[in-house]
């Protein structure tokens, strides 16, 4: 079963989420980017990460960049509950997230695209 980490602010969230795709997914949660950074350290064989845009104290654009400068072959998606902005299109550009998701979740849509990058792998 693949390994992916979700980090969002909200428990609601984290709670729906790994119920939407524990039967998919080895799906390891967290309530901030510093505890991302943590749950990455201590499980290698995550692969994919999804991250909240809006958290306080760092926001998912901040908490991926970290992760990636630590972690730069996971794939790295942001979930958000807002429209696409100009920063997060720079991170499409610059290849910094694979993609940009909408809440509320889409089950498909996000199983699609986890299954997309895997297989390019």
């Amino acid at each position: 079963m693949i390994d992916i980490l979700y980090v969002d602010d909200e428990p609601i969230n984290l709670m729906l989420f790994k119920n939407m795709f524990k039967n998919h997914y080895n799906v390891f949660t967290s309530e901030s980017g510093m505890a991302g950074l943590s749950i990455l350290r201590e499980n290698p064989d995550i692969c994919v990460v999804i991250s909240d845009m809006r958290m306080p104290k760092m926001d998912g654009i901040e908490f991926i960049k970290k992760a990636k400068e630590l972690y730069p072959d996971l794939f790295y998606f942001i979930l958000t509950g807002y429209e696409i902005t100009e920063e997060i299109q720079d991170c499409l550009n610059v290849g910094l997230i694979c993609k940009y998701l909408q809440k509320p979740f889409n089950i498909k849509e996000i199983a699609d695209s986890i299954s997309e990058k895997l297989l390019s792998k």
